[in-house]
């Protein structure tokens, strides 16, 4: 049985929830490396910061278009 791209497409919004987050987790520690390695003259940890500032921004923005688009559905913890 082939996969088709009509059996992938429900899988691209939790893909790119899960590079958002994985790029969140690099900066992150990239953004600690430069603050325990850099001069105090450097700004590679504030431009880090900025970048995971921005991701984790997009990835809320993303999470509130998926669950209005119905891309991703909430679910309860099961009892």
């Amino acid at each position: 049985m082939a996969v088709t791209l009509h059996d992938l497409v429900p899988m691209i919004p939790k893909l790119i929830i899960v590079v958002l987050l994985l790029g969140i987790v690099v900066s992150l520690f990239s953004g600690l490396t430069f603050l325990l390695r850099d001069t105090s003259e450097s700004r590679r940890t504030v431009w880090a910061l900025t970048i995971r500032v921005g991701l984790s921004i997009t990835l809320v923005l993303f999470l509130l278009l998926s669950l209005y688009m119905g891309w991703i559905k909430p679910h309860g913890l099961s009892r």
